[in-house]
């Protein structure tokens, strides 16, 4: 227990010393702006492929974890419907729940993996984002053209997938390793100084995007998007992995996926496709909070259950 405790709290330190950090207007707007964007398009790619790039993957099980997110994502996503045939979210608002149930914060993921779990932890990580990034993307945008009746370009959608720096690297990372070729050892100096920035950096960007100030209006949705995705989602990820005799190793890291807080591009999204933009910001912020204690609960809770099975 002390163990998983003292593995994350850096981790959300980090996070609130963005926000500090933001608050103080240091070192400044714009900065912030910058800097997620460095992270987003160099810093985590460059992590991501050094690393799947040299791990040992005959470990990890690429069908069956493949399957546990997928079934992972529809379940979750059946809950959110259920969810709203017993409340009186409009069309904007649902969409904004239906994020807030299912998507998950890639900084704070591969940041905890990393730090939980190591190597293995950002491989079987990279994997999973893999799967997920695209899978969820369609699913919010098919969301979107029922709901809100605005697909947007589907076009340029599917292309704003298939560019996805982090699926690329992924990607990359992955077919570098099993092909055998590795990551290139004159590069590898400077890949592993830009790695080092990489989740610290990330971590401090994801605090600098909370927002205290849209909480006080959106209880209620807060509640029904956390109940979802940081309670139930980890309970339907460990059982998928029990029921498909996932190796432990691999399942550790699909629970903390699973009870990670939502992405902050949902944001975006949200504004973007005709969604309730400020409900969005309030859950992004709200489950960012309520994770720090939960995650370390639902990891402790979820080691316990697993070995008295």
């Amino acid at each position: 227990m002390l163990e998983i405790i003292s593995a994350l709290w850096p981790v959300f330190a980090l996070i609130l010393l963005g926000y500090a950090a933001k608050k103080a207007q240091f070192p400044g707007e714009d900065f912030w702006r910058q800097a997620e964007k460095a992270t987003y398009f160099i810093l985590f790619p460059t992590l991501l492929v050094t690393r799947l790039s040299t791990t040992d993957m005959s470990v990890v099980d690429l069908g069956a974890v493949g399957l546990t997110i997928l079934l992972m994502v529809l379940i979750a996503s059946a809950l959110a419907f259920l969810v709203r045939l017993f409340t009186q979210f409009d069309a904007a608002g649902f969409t904004s729940l239906y994020q807030g149930s299912v998507r998950f914060n890639v900084y704070v993921g591969l940041a905890a993996s990393a730090t939980l779990y190591g190597s293995l932890g950002l491989a079987v990580g990279a994997v999973v984002m893999a799967i997920m990034i695209p899978l969820l993307n369609l699913c919010c945008v098919l969301v979107f053209s029922v709901f809100t009746h605005k697909s947007g370009n589907i076009s340029s959608i599917f292309l704003a997938i298939i560019k996805n720096p982090l699926i690329i690297s992924s990607l990359l990372g992955l077919l570098l390793n099993q092909t055998g070729l590795g990551f290139p050892l004159i590069l590898e100096p400077v890949a592993e100084l830009l790695s080092r920035m990489a989740l610290p950096l990330g971590l401090l960007s994801v605090g600098a995007g909370l927002s205290f100030r849209v909480l006080v209006k959106s209880g209620k949705e807060i509640a029904w998007a956390s109940i979802i995705k940081l309670g139930f989602m980890p309970l339907i990820a460990f059982a998928l992995c029990f029921v498909l005799a996932l190796d432990l190793e691999s399942a550790e890291v699909i629970w903390l996926y699973a009870a990670l807080p939502t992405a902050t591009s949902s944001y975006i999204l949200a504004r973007q496709l005709g969604g309730d933009a400020p409900m969005m910001a309030a859950i992004i912020t709200g489950q960012t909070l309520i994770s720090m204690i939960s995650i370390p609960f639902m990891l402790i809770f979820l080691s316990f259950l697993q070995k008295s099975l």
